[in-house]
Parts: C-alpha cells; structure tokens; sequence
C-alpha cells in the first residue's frame, strides 16, 4: 500500500488536516493512515493570515517533526512559496512526504495556469514519488467558475504531471459529477455540510480533504471549556492526560530511534 494507492481504494480517502505535532498524533491513534498539513492552521497557530506565504518556516519545523509519525504525511505548501518552480522543486525534495498539495493562486487570486503547471512539473522531475495534489481555486475565489474553465485548469495540472485534483468550493452534486466525469485523475474537494462519504463517493470523488475545519473546530471547543467552568455548566469530556502523555511519549522514542 502506498499514499497514491490510497486514492483508489473502495472508498474515498478521508484525510484530516493537522495544525501541529498534537492534532497529527491524535489523528494518528484514530487509526487514519494518511495525515495532510493545514496551511490555516499552521498560519494560525504562529499569528499569521492565510495564503500570504508565510507558513513556509512553520511548516517545514512541523513536517520535520512529524516525520516520526508511523502515516503517510502530505504537506500544503500554498503556492510553493517561491515563483521559481526550481526553488519550489527544491523545497518539496527537502521535505520527506509522501504528497504535497499546490495550489493555483496567490493574495486570494487565481495565477495564470502555466505557472503551477511548471512548478507541477518541476516538483515531478526532481521527486517523482511525490504524490502531487494540484488545487484549482476556481470555485474558492468565484473566478472563472465555471465546470468548463475548472476542467481546463485541471487538464493543464494533469498534463504537467500532477497525481490528483482538488477542487475546494465545489458541492453542488451536479458540479461535482461533472467534474469527476471530465477530469483525468482523482477528484479531491473539502468537507462541505450535507454530504456524506457515501454520497460522494457516488458522485465520483476519489479525496476528502478535512481542511481547517478541525482546527477551528478545536479553538471553539477550547472556548467552551472555559466558559462552562465560568458559567457553571458540565464539564466536557476530553482523552485523558495520562493518554495524552503517552503519545507524546511514544512519539519522542519512536523519533529518537530515527535519528
């Protein structure tokens, strides 16, 4: 079993995103195989707004980090940090995953697509195990978003050698079903309200992705806890501190034996 065998399995591959070594470990002993990187999250996590290129440092400190984890591990790199597919390339040799994820724009707009595609194929020359996830922002910055223009951004990725399609924004079953129907290769979108595992993987979707949505997820429920104490509600329940400690524990032998 590899990570690109994964996204032919029976059912889509759900892949939850993880902010830090914590979240990574707790996905990890839920018994998910593969674990992404949330470039929100990491951002989040030191101060930084989304998409402006400043999780580089972050998430390179955090993937090498992980590295000890015993899944498949797939970073999100934003646009690669760099527009020199060279440097880009560079980057994901140095960082020992099994994916990557790439996206086609930069400050909240889509980038003419022969840029990602020559990263794409950069990152493909120099790492060709690398398992690359190509994000079309279409739909996620309501530019040309529409199935047609999506399919062509997709088809220019996939002939430049990348591995998956993702496609964030697209829920509509009807887009969806076009989408999967149209494009050469697995079809990744991000966890929307409504549909299932099931429904989607009747509509052709081949990918998963849980995004930010646990990290903001886990800051409200740490507001909660806080507040119930105030206010004099139940406290909520949480794995133990004793469990939580041998994680870590394991985690720190299991990295020390890799060094």
């Amino acid at each position: 079993m590899t990570f690109r065998d994964l996204h032919f399995e029976d059912e889509p591959l759900l892949l939850p995103n993880a902010w830090d070594v914590g979240s990574a470990l707790a996905f990890a002993a839920a018994g998910f195989a593969a674990v992404g990187t949330t470039s929100f999250g990491v951002n989040a996590s030191i101060g930084r707004p989304d998409a402006e290129g400043g999780s580089r440092e972050a998430t390179v400190a955090l993937l090498a980090r992980l590295h000890a984890l015993p899944v498949y591990l797939s970073a999100d790199i934003e646009d690669g940090y760099s527009d020199d597919p060279a440097a880009v390339a560079a980057l994901v040799a140095g960082l020992d995953v099994d994916g990557v994820n790439i996206e086609d724009s930069a400050g909240g707009r889509l980038v003419d697509p022969t840029f990602p595609a020559s990263k794409i194929t950069a990152i493909k020359k120099t790492s060709p195990e690398v398992f690359v996830n190509a994000r079309v922002d279409s739909f996620w910055f309501h530019e040309d978003d529409t199935v047609d223009a999506v399919v062509d951004r997709a088809k220019a990725y996939a002939d430049a050698g990348a591995d998956c399609i993702f496609v964030p924004g697209a829920a509509d079953p009807k887009t969806l079903e076009q989408l999967t129907a149209s494009i050469p290769l697995p079809v990744n979108v991000l966890v929307v309200p409504g549909p299932s595992l099931a429904d989607l993987k009747d509509l052709g979707v081949r990918r998963v992705s849980t995004g930010s949505l646990p990290y903001r997820v886990a800051i409200d429920a740490a507001v909660h806890v806080a507040t119930a104490v105030q206010n004099g509600r139940p406290m909520p329940t949480a794995t133990s501190y004793a469990e939580s400690q041998q994680r870590l524990l394991d985690f720190a032998h299991r990295a020390a034996e890799e060094r």
